[in-house]
């Protein structure tokens, strides 16, 4: 065995230059060398590559690594590559590589240069290469992201139903198999669908104890995102959407806000998504906006933060999302932000599937709901669901709830009143169904059931559903009752909670969060920035008359009153800060904004002011798109109502988003359209109105001149005149 030690740890020197092992990783690879069936557990960041690849590289033969994420395959074969100084050493086979790329790896394979080969389980299943696996001599099989396995893992796959068959038509040979995720269902799912009962389990604690777990309300959650952002710049972060579309409209919307960002999701084409990794992993990019459903598989160690702006659709997918952060150990902050009316979203996404589907579907959003909405320690809850026991100490403050307690209550009889119901109802019911008991209400199975008859029915109702949803998450959690997962949920006394109910005794619980109702001090905490500062304003205003005087064009030229309200309710003191303000840019920023600049720098200062934490860009970021097409479409001279046409639109709403372009600072030339409307002498007098003109209202130039010009000429004539004069 000694021998054994001294060349694994000789191994692990030159393949990959570590000096020692991590946690019980020697233990594992001792045992997947001696062919033994082998299943790990063990938290993202917590070394699993390095079990099988390590092995690999010691072994005769080739191993066949079994994962179903494209972009961690190429990343764990560059790695390996790297490490070893040999590209033939390593290689993968995807829907991403040519004929001729295929052959040239069958041919490294067959003569034996090749120690680890990565498959997608959909290529696993190809005849072709099940050929191709069959010539070669085979040292093991892994068998990564395992939880896929199972339908009630977080991102079932299934392809991964037929690995176990595939495999042993293939050579008989030990597997190993991993996952960062796995509740005590999943694993034994893992094992009964491989074949590997017999297999010896290494499971390592959940606990990744430099993670700071937080849930936020969903209010304003795009401004949320950009002040974290901004107070932690420089810093490496994913942030996790629900849908494509969202992904690609928060990217840009960061962008918009001078944040460093990428979209990645399985719609971009496969070259896009590699350049966007890359700029992720070289650091050209801090951000990178991804879909839940594709799964990032970026090997980076020091990503600072996982943000949740949609939340997922399990604990499990929830915990491996955010186990990507902080992997080196370093600080890792995940922010989640919650509510119901996403929930609701994703139960709708469930229609139409089998009604098994349906129950676990439902099931695993109930958990991630509980996990939302529970006021008690996160690390609590997780490591709960996971199956680990934690006291709640040991989280050191390093969860929002650890570091802002709510008050708790004495539970005692109020646990006991739910238990009495779950032992009275003959523990053959949910969650749901238990509550409604309690609260009295009278729905279809309550009645079916004839529960509504009992006298007990509504023995909770001084008391609301969010109240008793806290009593019931908390009681499964104190080991009270527990979820039958076969039976989707249904609750049933443990031998704890049954002698609680025999010999009670004290017992603190939470309310829950309620993440659906604004919190009193959301909007008043930045009360002062909400309202523009009256005695700023009157400076501005002040300043505006004079640089107009000095440019010799009308105050409205300069900045609108409501750019003005802007800066005196954000206090900008930069250009790129003065760009972001309602009708600015930083094209008119540059312009006219140093005076402006510097006399609220100035007053800043010498008032003491507290500015709000960071300016967002106030315009809907799902319409930069059309002014982007608008834009180049001028630029060709293409008619105004050709452009409308094709973006299926009314020519006023073109017009409208024209006339906010050039207000922003951008120059526009529509002499080309106007030209068409009105002779030299018509733009002349038109021109020389606005130059002379107080204010720029379409409404007080079509009475000041009479009914002489329509409406659409004079929003022509001024979009031409700001263009021109004020950009």
């Amino acid at each position: 065995m000694d021998i054994i030690t001294n060349s694994t740890k000789e191994a692990l020197k030159k393949y990959f230059g570590f000096s020692g092992f991590k946690g019980r990783q020697e233990e594992i690879i001792q045992h997947l060398l001696g062919k033994n069936n082998t299943f790990v557990i063990m938290p993202t960041g917590g070394g699993k590559s390095i079990c099988y690849q390590l092995p690999a590289l010691m072994m005769e033969g080739t191993a066949v690594v079994i994962s179903p994420l494209i972009a961690l395959m190429k990343n764990q074969v560059d790695a390996v590559r790297f490490h070893a100084n040999d590209n033939k050493i390593a290689h993968y086979i995807n829907s991403t590589l040519s004929r001729s790329e295929i052959e040239y790896i069958k041919n490294d394979l067959r003569t034996g240069k090749t120690k680890l080969l990565y498959l997608a389980p959909e290529s696993l299943t190809k005849t072709e290469n099940i050929k191709l696996l069959q010539e070669l001599t085979l040292s093991f099989c892994a068998i990564d992201e395992a939880h896929c396995i199972s339908e009630w893992g977080h991102d079932f796959r299934p392809e991964y139903r037929r690995l176990r068959s595939i495999i042993e038509s293939i050579a008989d040979i030990p597997l190993i198999a991993l996952t960062a995720t796995a509740t005590p269902k999943v694993q034994y799912d893992i094992q009964k669908n491989l074949g590997m009962l017999d297999a010896k389990v290494y499971k390592d604690s959940f606990n990744r104890d430099n993670l700071f777990y937080e849930v936020r309300p969903k209010f304003d959650v795009k401004k949320d995102i950009v002040q974290y952002i901004k107070k932690n710049e420089g810093k490496s972060g994913i942030i996790y959407c629900l849908s494509r579309k969202k992904v690609g409209e928060i990217a840009e919307f960061l962008q918009l806000n001078g944040i460093k960002a990428l979209p990645y999701h399985a719609g971009l084409d496969a070259n896009t998504r590699s350049k966007h990794q890359d700029a992720f992993l070289m650091e050209d990019t801090d951000v990178i906006v991804a879909t839940i459903a594709f799964g990032m598989g970026i090997d980076k160690p020091d990503v600072r933060f996982v943000i949740h702006h949609d939340i997922p659709k399990s604990v499990e997918g929830y915990y491996q999302e955010t186990g990507r952060a902080g992997r080196d150990g370093g600080e890792g902050h995940c922010i989640a932000f919650y509510a119901y009316k996403d929930i609701e979203k994703l139960e709708k996404f469930l229609v139409g599937k089998s009604i098994a589907e349906q129950e676990i579907g439902k099931q695993l959003l109930h958990e991630i709901v509980s996990y939302s909405e529970s006021a008690m320690c996160r690390r609590k809850v997780l490591l709960n669901y996971f199956g680990e026991e934690f006291e709640e100490e040991k989280c050191d403050k390093k969860c929002d709830n650890c570091s802002n307690p709510k008050e708790k209550f004495e539970g005692k009889e109020h646990i006991i009143t739910m238990l009495s119901t779950v032992k009275l109802l003959k523990q053959k019911f949910k969650f749901k169904h238990i509550v409604n008991f309690l609260l009295g209400v009278k729905t279809a199975e309550i009645k079916d059931y004839k529960h509504i008859d009992l006298s007990e029915f509504g023995c909770g109702k001084n008391e609301d559903e969010k109240f008793w949803n806290a009593v019931i998450r908390q009681s499964i959690v104190h080991g009270f009752i527990s979820k039958e997962i076969d039976s989707y949920g249904t609750l049933k006394l443990t031998k704890k909670g049954e002698g609680f109910i025999e010999n009670p005794s004290s017992v603190l619980l939470t309310q829950n969060h309620d993440y659906d109702r604004i919190p009193e001090n959301f909007y008043t905490k930045n009360e002062k920035s909400s309202i523009a500062d009256e005695v700023l304003l009157d400076l501005l205003k002040s300043i505006r008359k004079k640089v107009a005087l000095q440019k010799d064009v009308p105050p409205f030229v300069v900045f609108q009153d409501p750019s003005l309200e802007d800066m005196a309710t954000q206090y900008p003191c930069s250009n790129e800060e003065l760009g972001n303000i309602v009708g600015v840019g930083l094209g008119k920023a540059r312009k006219f904004g140093s005076e402006f600049i510097n006399a609220i720098s100035k007053y800043v200062k010498d008032n003491d002011i507290e500015r709000p934490d960071e300016i967002v860009v106030k315009s809907a970021v799902n319409k930069s798109g059309l002014k982007v097409f608008i834009i180049q479409s001028i630029d060709r001279k293409i008619p105004i109502e050709d452009i409308a046409d094709s973006k299926g639109v009314k020519i006023d709403k073109i017009i409208e988003e024209i006339e906010g372009i050039v207000a922003s600072g951008t120059k526009l030339n529509v002499n080309y359209y106007i030209d068409e409307m009105l002779d030299e002498d018509q733009q002349a007098d038109l021109f020389e109105y606005f130059m002379e003109a107080e204010t720029d209202s379409v409404e007080e130039a079509v009475e000041e001149l009479d009914g002489e010009f329509e409406e659409e000429e004079i929003r022509f004539m001024r979009i031409k005149f700001m263009s021109e004069v004020a950009n």
